[in-house]
């Protein structure tokens, strides 16, 4: 247990799953007068826990991105970093972490206004990566990532003690119904479900593949569904969706021809930097999960072209 902090969201502690009522904003400031963006889209996702926004970036700086990220997937030095997961069947690159500290272009997309500032504005102040990685579904093959809330492994696995937090992930291709896009379970982030089974040692290295602990119940899965629908995240390239980081989410697998790839961000508020995890167990590595540098990013507008 973590000998610090008050563990205020317990879980893969007891028998039974258990639910409980957040109890920390959403939104943590209330002047959307002063937003970054239309304060409806505030109120969306203080509602709704998620939030698309179309064409936030051009379509050159959606191909200057995908060429990067093509170079990086074919570089051995990347492949051989310890920084990426592979496809469990196919052992195709599935993510490469730490894109925000190893690479200049994806340094520079952290701290681009058009998104970091929708982070800080929600989160009530100074952010920092907690994680950064590019994410690839092949067609054809890609596998699916089962339901789960980030914040049950960020609290339980890094030691993030409250949520305020959330995710960014600029598309990079087109998000359609039939390509594996993801899906969020709206309302959700508003209670916190806690999951059966102790968490093992190094459990990092398979739960990045293939997740079996801290995943919600069959049960506690259908009251969410049945009680707030499931939406799917879709847009064409060029388009970010922000999410909360208590939002269930997943994905399908992608039979299709069409891959599906993006560009991801975790702002974590400087506030709320990892502890101890409340697990008991070792940290995850800091590839995963940011437990040194704790500095504001310094958001500017950025030119790519």
């Amino acid at each position: 247990m973590n000998p610090v902090h008050t563990d205020h969201y317990p879980s893969r502690q007891h028998d039974e799953p258990r639910w409980q009522e957040r109890l920390d904003p959403v939104v943590y400031r209330s002047d959307l007068a002063n937003a970054p963006i239309p304060a409806e889209l505030i109120e969306r996702f203080e509602r709704d826990g998620y939030l698309v926004i179309p064409n936030l970036f051009s379509a050159e700086e959606v191909a200057f991105f995908r060429e990067e990220l093509d170079r990086m997937r074919q570089d051995p030095a990347v492949a051989d970093s310890g920084k990426t997961i592979k496809e469990p069947d196919s052992g195709a690159i599935r993510s490469v972490f730490a894109i925000h500290k190893d690479n200049a272009l994806f340094a520079r997309v952290a701290a681009d206004e058009r998104i970091a500032a929708v982070a800080r504005f929600i989160l009530g102040g100074d952010i920092y990566v907690h994680q950064s990685r590019m994410n690839f579904k092949p067609g054809f093959t890609g596998k699916e990532f089962y339901w789960h809330s980030d914040f049950e492994t960020w609290h339980v696995e890094d030691g993030l003690p409250r949520m305020r937090t959330l995710s960014c992930s600029i598309l990079l291709t087109d998000n359609e119904p039939h390509n594996g896009p993801l899906m969020l379970v709206p309302g959700s982030h508003k209670q916190f479900i806690s999951c059966v089974g102790a968490t093992p040692e190094n459990h990092y290295e398979k739960s990045l593949r293939k997740q079996e602990f801290g995943v919600p119940d069959h049960d506690s899965l259908t009251r969410l569904a049945e009680r707030h629908g499931i939406d799917t995240a879709t847009g064409p390239a060029g388009s970010v969706l922000f999410f909360d980081c208590n939002t269930m989410h997943g994905s399908n697998s992608n039979i299709t021809p069409s891959a599906r790839s993006n560009l991801f961000y975790v702002y974590n508020h400087v506030d709320n930097a990892a502890q101890a995890p409340f697990c008991g167990l070792a940290p995850r590595p800091d590839f995963v999960a940011e437990r040194e540098d704790f500095t504001p990013l310094q958001i500017q507008p950025q030119r790519y072209l």
